[in-house]
């Protein structure tokens, strides 16, 4: 995959998803956008369970920044979507975005997520598999 290639996810609210007033509770885009990243390493062909055990590798968000700018509420259908915004040897910073509406909709919430690669034994910072460089 590369840079400039945006990855989709579709989500959909549920009553579990929202406040006693119907509104997403803030954190709850955070496992909206976690879903995106996860789906884009299916995309890739990477599964997270596999990657741990076969090859003592895993993924963890390290610093991740948020920007709510209008609520989503029960039933909505949201579309989150991520690409990598920068890239080292053992880390991703993707650029995610929450709309209502699909990418011509209503922007919602769009924030940045750096992800480290880590030796799922020490849990120290390593080189990123070469499928993803």
């Amino acid at each position: 995959m590369t840079e400039s290639r945006t990855f989709a996810w579709p989500v959909r609210i549920y009553w579990e998803d929202t406040d006693a007033g119907g509104i997403v509770y803030y954190a709850n885009y955070m496992k909206f956008m976690e879903r995106a990243r996860t789906e884009w390493l299916r995309a890739a062909g990477i599964e997270q369970l596999p990657l741990k055990e076969q090859h003592g590798l895993m993924f963890v968000v390290v610093d991740i920044e948020a920007h709510y700018r209008r609520p989503a509420r029960y039933g909505d259908e949201l579309l989150v979507t991520c690409v990598i915004a920068e890239r080292t040897r053992a880390s991703f910073t993707f650029q995610q975005q929450v709309f209502r509406g699909g990418l011509d909709g209503e922007l919602l919430v769009e924030g940045k997520v750096r992800v480290a690669c880590l030796d799922a034994v020490s849990l120290r910072p390593t080189a990123l598999p070469k499928d993803l460089m």
